[in-house]
């Protein structure tokens, strides 16, 4: 019987702390790490769309936000996010029998620069970029457009946070 108790204290205890260590979002944030900065991306593209920049570092700050337990600070953060927008492209991608465009590609790229100010090892320095397809007979305005950088800026602000906290 003292061999069952053993045993069962045992795997109550190893799966206690399995529990503790676990994270929902694959985040491997250190504990020290209570506060984040994200500042402002402007937009360096060539072509600039006018609105990108706040729409790009907004959605930046919600993921952020909603997926850690981290303040969100203005200065002095013990993770900093900065960086811009370098690339806003729209290339066709496929052609038609009568040589034009069938489909559209738009392009964002945006360069990153990451600070740990907890652990400088951390840091990085790097581009991430995305794109969306769109038929060429359509306008990139609207309903389009906003489709357009919700899947874009998605994958790109998941693409940071798993490189800088996920370390994917």
């Amino acid at each position: 019987m003292k061999k069952f108790n053993f045993i069962f204290i045992f795997l109550a205890v190893i799966t206690i702390q399995s529990c503790g260590i676990y994270s929902f979002t694959g985040t491997n944030i250190n504990p020290n790490v209570k506060t984040i900065q994200v500042d402002f991306f402007p937009n360096n593209a060539t072509l600039v769309e006018p609105t990108l920049s706040t729409i790009f570092t907004t959605s930046l700050q919600d993921l952020f936000l909603t997926q850690t337990n981290l303040e969100m600070v203005k200065s002095g953060g013990d993770l900093l996010y900065e960086g811009e927008i370098t690339g806003y492209k729209i290339s066709p991608m496929t052609a038609t029998a009568e040589q034009t465009a069938a489909q559209n590609r738009i392009t964002i790229t945006v360069n990153v620069r990451f600070y740990n100010n907890k652990q400088e090892e951390d840091n990085f320095e790097r581009s991430f970029s995305f794109y969306y397809d769109f038929p060429a007979n359509e306008s990139l305005t609207g309903t389009l457009l906003s489709d357009a950088y919700d899947e874009i800026l998605e994958r790109i602000t998941q693409d940071i946070f798993n490189a800088s906290l996920a370390k994917w």
